[in-house]
C-alpha cells in the first residue's frame, strides 16, 4: 500500500505550475501533449442538497475525458442541468492520486475548471456569473478506478453532487 502526496499538487494546480520533479522524472509543465487514455462516462446518480420541485435529478450526462501521461486533462461533457436543459461543460483540469493499493486500483482526486452553458431564461441567474449564458465553473471531485472501470463523486457548487461511471480506453 502508498499514500501519495497530494497537497503540493493541488497548490501547484492553483498556482498554474507543477511541483519539482524528482530525479529522472519528467516535469509535469508544460502538460505533454500525448495522448495516454480517454475516459467516456455517464451520470448513475444525482442529488439537490436543497430539494426544489422544478429539479429533475436526471442529467442524462454523456461525458469523453482526454488524459495525458503527467495526469492532466480536458474534456467535455453534455447533460440536462438542474431545470432539465440541455447543458455543455468545456473544461481542463489534473488528476491527484490519493491512494494506490494495487497496480490496477487508485482512488483519486480531481479538479476540473471551464465554461458552462445552459442555464437559460428563467434559470440564467441561478449560477453565478452567467450574464451571457456562459459561466466559469469549478467542479472537485472524489473518484476509484478499477482497471478500465471508474467512478467519480462530482460536487457541484453548494447545489448538490453526481455519480459517474466511466470506462477508459
Amino acid at each position: 500500500m502508498r499514500l501519495r502526496p497530494w497537497s503540493g499538487a493541488i497548490t501547484s494546480l492553483l498556482l498554474g505550475l507543477s511541483a519539482p520533479a524528482a530525479a529522472g522524472e519528467r516535469s509535469s509543465w508544460p502538460p505533454a501533449m500525448t495522448l495516454e487514455h480517454v475516459l467516456v462516462q455517464t451520470s448513475l446518480y444525482t442529488d439537490h442538497f436543497s430539494p426544489d420541485p422544478e429539479h429533475t435529478n436526471n442529467q442524462q450526462l454523456i461525458g469523453l475525458e482526454l488524459h495525458n501521461p503527467d495526469r492532466w486533462l480536458a474534456g467535455g461533457a453534455r447533460f440536462n442541468n438542474s431545470f432539465d436543459q440541455a447543458s455543455l461543460y468545456l473544461y481542463a483540469g489534473r488528476e491527484f492520486p490519493l491512494w494506490e493499493p494495487a497496480q490496477s486500483v487508485t482512488l483519486r482526486a480531481k479538479l476540473t475548471a471551464g465554461l458552462l452553458h445552459g442555464y437559460r431564461g428563467e434559470y440564467r441567474d441561478n449560477i453565478p456569473l452567467n450574464r451571457y449564458g456562459i459561466a466559469p465553473a469549478v467542479l472537485p471531485t472524489l473518484g476509484v478506478r478499477w482497471h478500465r472501470v471508474e467512478s467519480d463523486l462530482i460536487l457541484f457548487g453548494t447545489a448538490g453532487a453526481m455519480i459517474t461511471a466511466g470506462i477508459r480506453f
